[in-house]
């Protein structure tokens, strides 16, 4: 019988979709509080992928990606993207979202993130959060599956993450000694 071990921790990651600068300025101002300083931050990219937010964040949507400075334990996603729901709902005007916030994390084999919608794919993790793997660690890079998102999917962000599972590879590391 196989022993029941605890885990790697994994890095936490965030991306924000947003139309409005302010808005993001205090979504990040949030995350920092919340999760800890920023480790990596992406170049902004124009989000037009889909016109899914567009009703709510308007026509010109940027895309932006955050990893944390600090180790996180996997179990905790679904209390990390509850967190991340009820922080679009207090920077919301009028019933509509100003922010997107997908949380996730990496870990040396895979990105996942967490979604509130469940899909053949995604497996509950509990109150009321579903977690996907959205990118696989093979041969030297992120790779995305059939079901990732078109904007997880674009080199630049690979290229992202891909860095920022350095980053980890260099925190767990010094963990270990």
């Amino acid at each position: 019988m196989a022993e029941i071990r605890k885990p790697d921790k994994a890095l936490l990651i965030c991306g924000l979709l947003y139309a409005d600068d302010i808005v993001r300025n205090k979504t990040e101002k949030i995350l920092n509080s919340t999760f800890g300083e920023f480790l990596q931050v992406s170049s902004e990219y124009p989000f037009s992928h889909t016109t899914y937010y567009n009703a709510e964040l308007g026509d010109t949507i940027t895309r932006k990606y955050y990893s944390f400075d600090k180790l996180i334990d996997k179990d905790r996603l679904a209390r990390i993207k509850v967190k991340t729901n009820a922080i679009e709902r207090k920077l919301s005007k009028g019933g509509k979202r100003r922010v997107n916030i997908d949380p996730g994390y990496i870990s040396l084999s895979k990105l996942v993130l967490a979604s509130t919608k469940e899909y053949s794919h995604r497996i509950f993790i509990g109150q009321g959060i579903y977690a996907e793997v959205t990118l696989m660690f093979e041969k030297g890079s992120f790779r995305p599956l059939e079901w990732t998102y078109p904007d997880y999917k674009d080199e630049k962000t690979i290229g992202f993450f891909n860095m920022v599972r350095q980053d980890y590879h260099m925190l767990i590391k010094k963990k270990i000694k």
